[in-house]
C-alpha cells in the first residue's frame, strides 16, 4: 500500500505510514482522532485564554458506495467535522485517511494549497442554503461549469455540452443555463448546487443539511434524486443532518455526535430499533410518528438542562449532567471511549451492555 503525506524533506512521515497501514480495508475514508479547536482570545494583546473544542476526538469511517449519516443537535460539531474532512478547515489534530481509486492512501490533514487540488476534485460538498451558496451574478452555465473550467477539464463547446448533460441529470432543462439563480425556486437551486458538486466526477460527496432549507414537499424529490445519482455515478455520501426522519430514509449507517464527540455509530435499522446510548434514545423519541395510535403511546424524552459549553465541557461523560441513567460516579469522573460492543456497533457509554433503551416504534 502506498501512502502520500506532506513532508518538508520529501520523505514519508512514519506516523502517517503507520496510520495508513491501520486503515480499515473496507473504508474509502477514515477519520482518526479528529480535533478542531478554535482559540478564544481576550485582552488588549488578544492572548489565547481557552479553546472551543468544536470537534474533540472523532473517529469514523465511510465505506465506498454507502451513505453515512452524521446527526446531533445544533452546535454539536457535525458541520465542522464535514468542513475538516473537505479541508475547508485545517484540523488541530488527527488524521483524515482517504483511499484513492488506485488503492493509495493519503492523510489529508497535513496537506495545503496545491497538494489538496486533486482531492478537492474527488471530494465535493452540497451546501445547506441553496440561496446563499450560488453567486447571484453568475448564470447557471458559469456556476456549474466553473469547476471544470478552473481545473482545465473542459472548455468551449465541450464545456457547454457537459453542463447541459449535468442539468438534464438533475432534472433541469439545458436552456436554463443562461438564467440567473433568482429565476429558480429553492428546490431548483439545490439541483443546480448538486450539478455543480458533480461537475468533477467526485467519489465522495458531503451533503451538509442538503434538504433542511427546502419545503417538505420538495425534500423527497431531492432525496430520491440523490439516491438515483448515487447508484448511477457510484457515489459515497456523508449526509450531515438534524432531521432523523430524513436520515432514516437515506442513510445506511448513522453516527451520533454530542458536544464534539461521537457517542454512537451503527447501521440505521439497528440504531433506530435499539439505541445503545441514552442521548440517541432521547433524539429518537423526537422522531414524529404518522400513526396517531402509536403517537398516543409514545413518550417524548425531554432532556433537562442545556447543552454543555464546548469551551468548558463537564468531566467524565459529557452527557452525564442530562442523563437519567447516570450513576453519579464513573459517569461523572471517567470519560467513556467509543468502543465496539457488538459487531459493527460502536458506542461511548459505560453501561451500554446493561441499559434497555427505547427506539422508534415500528
Amino acid at each position: 500500500m502506498s501512502v502520500k503525506t506532506a513532508s518538508t524533506n520529501g520523505k514519508l512521515n512514519e506516523t502517517a505510514l503507520l496510520s495508513a497501514q491501520e486503515m480499515r480495508s473496507d473504508a474509502l475514508l477514515q477519520v482518526q482522532d479528529l480535533k478542531m479547536h478554535f482559540p478564544i482570545r481576550r485582552g488588549f494583546l488578544r492572548r489565547i485564554v481557552n479553546h472551543v473544542k468544536a470537534v474533540d476526538g472523532v473517529n469514523l469511517f465511510i465505506r465506498p458506495g454507502e451513505t453515512l449519516g452524521l446527526v446531533g443537535e445544533s452546535g454539536c460539531g457535525k458541520t465542522t467535522t464535514g468542513r475538516c474532512i473537505i479541508r475547508a478547515y485545517t484540523p488541530t489534530a488527527g488524521r483524515i485517511l482517504y483511499r484513492r481509486s488506485d488503492g493509495s492512501v493519503t492523510d489529508l490533514a497535513p496537506l495545503n494549497g496545491d497538494e489538496l487540488r486533486p482531492y478537492h476534485q474527488e471530494i465535493r460538498m452540497i451546501f445547506q442554503d441553496p440561496y446563499s451558496s450560488l453567486n447571484p451574478r453568475m448564470p447557471v452555465m458559469e456556476l456549474v461549469g466553473e469547476p471544470m473550467k478552473v481545473n482545465n477539464i473542459a472548455s468551449g463547446k465541450e464545456l457547454e455540452d457537459r453542463v447541459a448533460l449535468l442539468l438534464r441529470r438533475v432534472g433541469l432543462r439545458p436552456e436554463y443555463m443562461k438564467r440567473y439563480p433568482h429565476a429558480f425556486s429553492g428546490g431548483e437551486r439545490q439541483r443546480i448546487g448538486i450539478a455543480r458538486a458533480l461537475a468533477l466526477d467526485p467519489r465522495l460527496v458531503l451533503c451538509d443539511e442538503a434538504v433542511s432549507a427546502l419545503d417538505v414537499s420538495v425534500r423527497a424529490q431531492i432525496l430520491n434524486l440523490l439516491e438515483d445519482l448515487q447508484h448511477e455515478f457510484d457515489l459515497t455520501y456523508l449526509f450531515i443532518a438534524h432531521d432523523l426522519s430524513v436520515v432514516e430514509y437515506i442513510c445506511d449507517r448513522v453516527a451520533v455526535m454530542y458536544v464534539g464527540k461521537l457517542v454512537e455509530l451503527a447501521a440505521t435499522d439497528e440504531l433506530y430499533a435499539q439505541p445503545l446510548h441514552p442521548y440517541t434514545e432521547a433524539l429518537l423519541s423526537a422522531v414524529p410518528q404518522p400513526d396517531p395510535r402509536v403517537r398516543e403511546r409514545k413518550q417524548r424524552i425531554v432532556l433537562e438542562g442545556d447543552v454543555p459549553d464546548p469551551a468548558n465541557p463537564p468531566s467524565g461523560c459529557y452527557f452525564h449532567p442530562r442523563c437519567q441513567y447516570s450513576d453519579g460516579k464513573s459517569c461523572v469522573h471517567e470519560e467513556p471511549l467509543l468502543r465496539e460492543v457488538y459487531p459493527n456497533r460502536f458506542v461511548a457509554c459505560h453501561y451500554a451492555e446493561t441499559l434497555t433503551l427505547r427506539g422508534v416504534v415500528a
